[in-house]
C-alpha cells in the first residue's frame, strides 16, 4: 500500500517554514525600516534643532552687530552733531567778534569824522571871526581920512558919503554871502564890492596925498581894500567847499593818479597783448604739428580732409572737418577703423574665454545627462505668438521629481552597482 501523506506533510512543512521565514524577514524589514524611520526622523530633529540653534545664534549674532552698529551710528551722529554745534557756535562767536569789531571801527571812524568835522567847523569860525576882525579894522582906519576928504563946514552932511561907501561894499558882501548859501549867482555882488572898496580906496589915496603924506595915503587905501579883500577871500573858501572844488595839491595829486592809471592801464593793455599774441603762436604751432603728424600718419585721411576743407570754404583742417572725413571714409569716429574693431572684438571674446575657465582646464560646452528622457519630445509652440517648439529637450521644461522617487532611484542606482570585496 502506497502512502503520499509523508511527503505532502513535509511540502507543508516547508512551506510554513518558508512563510514564517518571509514572515519574520517582513517583520525584521519593517523593523528595520521603522527603526531607520525613526532614526531618520531624530536626525532629522536634531539637525532641525541644530539648525534652529544655529539660526538663533546667527540672529542673535546679527542683532548684536545690528546693535553695536546702531550703538557707532549714535555715537557717531552725536559726534556729528557735537561737532556741527561746536562749528555753529565758533562761527557764531566769530561773526560776533567781526561785528562787535565791526562798530568799534565804525563808532572810531565816526569818532575821526565827527573830530574832523568839529576841527573844520571850529577852524571856519577862527577864520570867520578873524576875517570879521581885520575887516572891522581896515574900515576903522579908512573912515576917518575918507570923512577929513568929504568934511565941508558948509555941507556938513557929506560926512554920510564914506559911510555909504565903506558900509555899501559890506552890505554887498552880506548880499553875496547869502546867494553862498542860498546856491544862487554871486559873482556881481563880488564885482560891486570890489568896485565900492577901490572907489575908497581911490579917495584914500588921493585925500591922504594932498592933506597927509605918502605912507598915510597908501596905508589908508590899502585898508579900504583889505578889509573887504579879507572878508571876499573868506567867501570864495566857502563857495569852493560847498561846489567840491579841489585845491592845487589836489589838483596835482589827482593828475597824477590819474596818470599813473593810464600808465598802468596801458602796460596792462600791452601785457595782454602779448600774452595773447604768444597764446596765439603757441595754438598756431600746435595746429601745425597736429597737421604734419595727421599727414604723415594718415595720408589718404589727410587728403580727402583737405578737399572737404576746401570744398566747405576752411581756410584749414578743423576737428570738425576731421571728424567729418573720418566719419565719411570710416564710419567711426577719429581713431577707429575696421581693424580695430575687429581687434577689439576678438580681445573681448579672449577676456571672456579666460574669464569662464577653471586653474588647468579648457571650457567646453557638453550636453547635460539631467533631460528628462522619460518624457516624450515637446510640439507646438512655446507662446501663443512664439515659433514653433522643435523637439529638443531643456533644462527645467519638467517638474522635479517627488523626494520618494529621489530616495528610490537612488536605492536602486546602488543596488545596481557592481559589490566590490573588502
Amino acid at each position: 500500500m502506497t502512502t503520499y501523506a509523508a511527503p505532502e506533510a513535509g511540502a507543508d512543512a516547508v512551506e510554513v517554514r518558508a512563510r514564517a521565514l518571509l514572515a519574520e524577514a517582513e517583520a525584521n524589514a519593517i523593523q528595520a525600516r521603522t527603526q531607520a524611520d525613526v532614526e531618520a526622523r531624530r536626525v532629522t530633529a536634531a539637525a532641525e534643532a541644530d539648525a534652529i540653534r544655529l539660526k538663533a545664534a546667527e540672529e542673535a549674532e546679527r542683532q548684536r552687530i545690528a546693535n553695536e552698529r546702531s550703538a557707532m551710528r549714535l555715537e557717531k551722529e552725536k559726534a556729528e552733531n557735537a561737532a556741527k554745534v561746536a562749528e555753529a557756535n565758533r562761527r557764531r562767536e566769530e561773526a560776533d567778534r567781526l561785528a562787535e569789531k565791526a562798530r568799534e571801527e565804525a563808532a572810531q571812524a565816526k569818532q575821526a569824522v565827527d573830530a574832523e568835522e568839529a576841527r573844520r567847523a571850529e577852524s571856519a569860525t577862527s577864520w570867520k571871526r578873524a576875517a570879521l576882525g581885520f575887516a572891522i579894522v581896515c574900515a576903522v582906519v579908512a573912515l576917518p581920512v575918507q570923512m577929513s576928504a568929504f568934511y565941508s563946514p558948509g555941507a556938513p552932511w557929506l560926512l554920510v558919503a564914506p559911510l555909504v561907501l565903506e558900509g555899501g561894499a559890506w552890505v554887498v558882501l552880506r548880499g553875496a554871502a547869502a546867494a553862498v548859501d542860498e546856491r544862487r549867482p554871486h559873482w556881481h555882488y563880488r564885482l560891486i564890492a570890489w568896485t565900492l572898496a577901490f572907489i575908497a580906496a581911490g579917495i584914500n589915496f588921493a585925500h591922504g596925498l594932498r592933506a597927509f603924506d605918502l605912507a598915510t595915503a597908501a596905508g589908508t587905501a590899502f585898508a579900504s581894500l583889505a578889509g573887504p579883500g579879507v572878508w571876499d577871500l573868506h567867501e570864495h573858501g566857502r563857495i569852493r567847499v560847498r561846489d567840491g572844488k579841489l585845491t592845487r595839491a589836489q589838483r596835482k595829486e589827482k593828475r597824477a593818479a590819474e596818470k599813473k592809471a593810464a600808465a598802468e592801464k596801458t602796460a596792462a593793455e600791452t601785457r595782454a597783448a602779448e600774452e595773447k599774441a604768444a597764446a596765439e603762436k603757441t595754438a598756431k604751432e600746435a595746429r601745425e604739428a597736429l597737421a604734419k603728424e595727421r599727414a604723415e600718419k594718415y595720408p589718404t585721411e589727410w587728403e580727402h580732409a583737405l578737399k572737404l576743407a576746401a570744398a566747405i570754404g576752411q581756410v584749414e583742417v578743423t576737428d570738425a572737418v576731421w571728424k567729418r572725413t573720418w566719419d565719411e571714409l570710416h564710419a567711426a569716429d577719429p581713431g577707429v577703423t575696421v581693424d580695430v574693431i575687429r581687434g577689439r572684438n576678438a580681445a573681448a571674446r579672449r577676456v571672456l574665454s579666460a574669464r569662464s575657465e577653471e586653474p588647468g582646464k579648457t571650457p567646453v560646452k557638453v550636453t547635460s545627462s539631467q533631460r528628462v528622457p522619460h518624457l516624450p519630445p515637446t510640439s507646438g509652440r512655446g507662446a501663443k505668438t512664439g515659433p514653433k517648439v522643435r523637439g529638443v529637450r531643456r533644462s527645467g521644461d519638467a517638474p522635479r521629481f517627488v523626494k520618494a522617487a529621489r530616495t528610490q532611484a537612488s536605492i536602486a542606482a546602488k543596488s545596481a552597482a557592481p559589490h566590490q570585496p573588502g
